[in-house]
């Protein structure tokens, strides 16, 4: 659902008592052509829609509705909920609840959200439950315990002659029991406690996702840090591994090993740093981009710890879980804004028509790197394009998403079969574009490609995740990636959904769930186009 930013540009433009003919000739339009624009009959964005905005006195995020969007996302996910599907919800009544009660709007919000955390957490311990040899057998020896002291204590109860060696000897073992009971007890509820760990990274990554939004992805605080950073690097030489190799060594006192092993054997990834030896770890096999970019990481958490932790303070985080993963993520950022200075790689950026292959060369990074770079140029006054990103496995899980403001990006779970971030898993190392067109009439192109982790052994399975960056098709003949299509071409467009369950569209061959209509699920029944599964950690 597009955001009605027409109508919001005329309203305050009449309330600034501005004529349609004196904004026209501000913004440098036609008057017949904004009369489109506030018709809601043309779409607006870029440059233009921030010259609009600046004349109009008003931020661009109010007339393009990104809170509003935002809601509605998580509305659109909560009526499409089994449990309320059935319901005759009207076609537009989401639209009308944001727009008319947007308090009532956002405690349903909340409370779907609360209500699909509890449900993992009961699936997950039912799951338990039913398949773990161990949590069945700690149930089964508190029942025999709790068989035992009952039988002892009906002997006390009903058999009044016991003397009183006899009557020790019950209470003993009562006792006895009842210690061998709360060992039990201790054991279940370790058990639990590390499954709900797991459950409760669900909830978890939708708090992160809140911060990220708020934000807008764009964190000027750690812009800063990095900044003056990557300044004092640059004086001292030629930025790299080696350069910040030394610069851990110098400042922090960190050894840094390249190969070997960790010494950490519940750790396999590529990288760890052990504070309490000052040892930062890298596999053997990570690239250079990744070596650079896990070294700039430390170098700039070490370095701007009280800045982090500040940020971590202010946000709403309610478990340390939630606490440790939102760290990591501002690390990631940090790491990000010191390997690709902002306001250099934006003007590289724009000169390059964001060719991420060229930009990976000139700052040495990898791919998934300079797409998390490109997602957080947006700083105000000094914008690059607003794009997307979102990251699968080749389950076609998405394990990492960043949301662009009208564009529904699930949180979870799979996307769109039809999306290039699928397709991009059957031609690997290659990149996929797509223009695509929702419902709603909203276009985008979506870029993907897939990769592949390089494996540290023959022994060691290779991982693969696919990459996807997605922006508004008003931006994409900035984009080198638009050269050669026909983007006024709309019979060529791929038409999509978010997801099968939020799509309407009755005749796509590619669904594989129910879809939520007016009139309740049509029940769609195929086999997934994706059957394996494999594990994958952060990516440098």
């Amino acid at each position: 659902m597009r955001a009605p930013i027409g109508f919001r540009i005329s309203n305050r433009r009449k309330s600034l008592k501005i004529s349609q003919a004196a904004l026209a000739r501000l913004v440098g339009i036609s008057p017949s052509y904004l009369n489109l624009i506030e018709n809601n009959k043309r779409d607006i964005g870029g440059a233009l829609l921030q010259r609009v905005a600046h004349h109009l006195q008003i931020e661009t995020a109010d007339l393009t509705g990104d809170d509003e969007q935002k809601l509605l996302q998580d509305l659109e996910e909560a009526y499409a909920d089994p449990v309320v599907e059935t319901l005759d919800f009207q076609p537009d009544e989401r639209r009308q609840l944001v727009a008319q009660y947007p308090a009532s709007a956002g405690a349903i919000a909340r409370l779907h959200r609360a209500y699909a955390n509890a449900v993992a957490s009961a699936d997950n311990y039912a799951d338990r439950l039913r398949s773990d040899p161990m949590l069945s057998q700690l149930l089964h020896q508190i029942l025999s315990g709790i068989t035992a002291v009952r039988s002892s204590a009906e002997i006390l109860e009903d058999v009044p002659d016991l003397d009183e060696s006899e009557r020790k000897q019950f209470l003993s073992a009562i006792g006895r029991e009842a210690r061998a009971l709360s060992d039990v007890a201790r054991s279940l509820i370790g058990q639990f406690d590390s499954s709900s760990k797991v459950a409760g990274n669900v909830s978890a990554m939708r708090e992160i996702d809140d911060l990220i939004i708020e934000q807008q992805n764009y964190f000027p605080q750690f812009e800063r840090v990095a900044e003056d950073l990557r300044t004092e690097l640059d004086a001292q030489g030629a930025f790299g591994p080696a350069l910040l190799v030394e610069e851990l060594e110098r400042r922090f006192g960190v050894r840094t090993q390249v190969g070997g092993t960790s010494g950490i054997e519940d750790f396999p990834g590529q990288y760890r740093f052990a504070a309490a030896e000052r040892v930062m770890w890298l596999q053997g096999s990570t690239t250079l981009a990744t070596r650079q970019f896990q070294l700039a990481r430390l170098l700039g958490e070490l370095t701007a710890a009280d800045v982090m932790r500040e940020t971590l303070d202010a946000a709403v985080l309610t478990s340390p879980t939630t606490r440790r993963l939102a760290a990591r993520a501002m690390g990631s950022y940090l790491a990000g804004a010191i390997v690709f200075p902002y306001s250099r790689f934006l003007a590289e950026a724009e000169a390059l028509s964001y060719d991420i292959d060229q930009l990976r060369q000139i700052f040495n990074g990898s791919f998934e790197q300079v797409a998390h770079r490109l997602v957080s140029l947006r700083r105000p006054g000094e914008e690059g394009i607003p794009f997307g990103f979102l990251r699968s496995d080749p389950a076609g899980r998405l394990t990492k998403h960043f949301p662009l403001p009208s564009l529904l990006l699930p949180n979870s779970g799979h996307a769109c079969p039809l999306w290039s971030i699928y397709g991009a898993f059957r031609q690997p190392e290659t990149l996929l574009r797509q223009v695509v067109r929702f419902s709603d009439g909203s276009r985008y192109l979506f870029l993907a490609r897939s990769l592949q982790r390089r494996q540290g052994s023959y022994r060691e399975p290779a991982t693969h995740i696919s990459i996807m960056l997605a922006c508004d098709v008003l931006h994409a003949d900035r984009t080198v990636y638009a050269s050669g299509l026909d983007l006024d071409d709309h019979e060529a467009d791929v038409p999509v959904g978010p997801t099968c369950r939020l799509c309407t569209r009755r005749d796509c061959p590619a669904r594989q769930e129910e879809m939520l209509t007016p009139d309740g699920p049509r029940s769609v029944t195929r086999l997934p186009l994706i059957p394996q599964e494999f594990g994958l950690g952060d990516s440098g």
